[in-house]
């Protein structure tokens, strides 16, 4: 456990490392913030911090010297292990946590936490929903939103906290231990970071590794992976599994249109997905995934099916639509502004292909570019605006083409 006036660093200057910075000064500490992005800001990242804060900003090479005092590591989900700094950090031997790790250690009540490779923000959103419905106070937190940290010291003893959670944020935990965990689907994914599968899917699992006997875990029946782990001796936690392509004695199963819950062999329907908004089976999935939890939460059936009856995409805001061939594509087009643009493209922990432009609003595009040569990998430009940007990006004095590419 960490005390309070530890100097911590904290690696990665996105949402989820300032939002654990914040944190750790709040408990008293004092923070060494890192990027390996020399080209950053550190005045303007010192803007984010009161002006007395006990705060240091290093960017590019971590060195050793940098690390005088410094007690652990908090890192953000987006940085792989393989860093360069990483390799400093270890034979310093100082320990590394994840954000949710150290969001953990400081939060209060019960938590829920989803991971998965597909799915995830889906099933968050709408077990949040289902907890708000239910209980007073519920906090929704994880990769595309709130980070976990930002909210930490506002939960309480009754609070409820559902947590999206990638595989990412799971090689660094310590004792982080939901009472509902869910694993929705494994798919090849990431591989470029965990490398094998075997590794991919470890870390997926070990979202159970510190549950017990009293806890849930709720596991894809479809996904072979998930079936033997949800059948295995070792798992400790009960184990509820749900399928969209067979029946189940125990669990929930989709037959035709209808959702069903079974136990012992005896089935109850729950729910006619032709009343719901969201669309195809993965979204159907997404939803027994999400009654599994809330049940286990102690939601009572009727306002879960009551609330997954009135729940819709979460449309135009980053709104998952699809992913092909590994990749994820979202929609944002609520972003007509500068401001929700920046936001937009700060939501995400690596570099994205951005489609960009549209009617002209008078707004000045040139504060977007900062945010654009740190986010965006290839700008895809088009409408009115699209020369208008081009031209911002091309003026500022650290564009890169080989960093940015720009497609019009």
């Amino acid at each position: 456990v960490m005390s309070q006036s530890q100097k911590v660093l904290v690696a990665g200057t996105g949402l989820s490392g300032i939002s654990a910075a914040k944190l750790l000064l709040d408990m008293g500490g004092e923070v060494v913030l890192y990027d390996s992005n020399p080209e950053l800001d550190a005045e303007e990242l010192k803007h984010e911090f009161d002006e007395d804060a006990r705060i240091t900003i290093v960017l590019g090479e971590l060195k050793r010297t940098d690390l005088l005092g410094v007690e652990m590591c908090v890192i953000s989900p987006g940085i792989p292990l393989e860093a360069p700094f990483v390799a400093v950090l270890d034979e310093a031997k100082i320990p590394i946590w994840s954000e949710i790790q150290l969001a953990y250690q400081c939060a209060k009540g019960r938590l829920a936490a989803i991971t998965g490779t597909n799915g995830k923000t889906t099933t968050t959103a709408l077990t949040g929903e289902i907890m708000k419905a239910y209980y007073e106070s519920v906090f929704v937190v994880g990769n595309i939103g709130i980070p976990y940290t930002q909210v930490a010291m506002e939960t309480e003893d009754d609070s409820v906290t559902v947590a999206e959670v990638s595989s990412f944020q799971l090689e660094t935990i310590m004792d982080f231990r939901p009472d509902v965990s869910a694993i929705l689907n494994i798919t090849p994914d990431h591989l470029n970071r965990h490398h094998t599968m075997e590794c991919y899917i470890a870390v997926k699992e070990s979202i159970t590794s510190n549950q017990t006997e009293e806890d849930t875990c709720v596991l894809n029946y479809d996904d072979k992976v998930l079936r033997e782990f949800g059948q295995s001796e070792e798992l400790k936690p009960k184990v509820i599994f749900f399928s969209s392509r067979q029946k189940l004695d125990d669990g929930y199963y989709l037959d035709g249109d209808m959702i069903y819950y079974a136990k012992n062999k005896k089935a109850e329907a729950v729910l006619d997905v032709r009343e719901l908004n969201l669309l195809g089976r993965h979204n159907y999935e997404n939803v027994m995934a999400a009654i599994a939890i809330s049940r286990a939460m102690g939601v009572p059936m009727e306002t879960i099916v009551k609330v997954a009856k009135e729940f819709k995409a979460v449309e135009h805001r980053i709104e998952f639509v699809l992913e092909r061939s590994g990749v994820k594509y979202y929609n944002d087009s609520i972003a007509t502004s500068p401001s929700r643009v920046i936001s937009g493209v700060r939501a995400f922990n690596q570099k994205i292909i951005a489609i960009q432009g549209g009617s002209d609003k008078g707004n000045d595009l040139s504060v977007m570019v900062p945010d654009l040569l740190t986010h965006v990998k290839i700008l895809v430009l088009n409408g009115a605006t699209a020369d208008k940007i081009e031209q911002a990006v091309l003026a500022a004095p650290d564009y890169d083409p080989d960093q940015l590419q720009i497609i019009k």
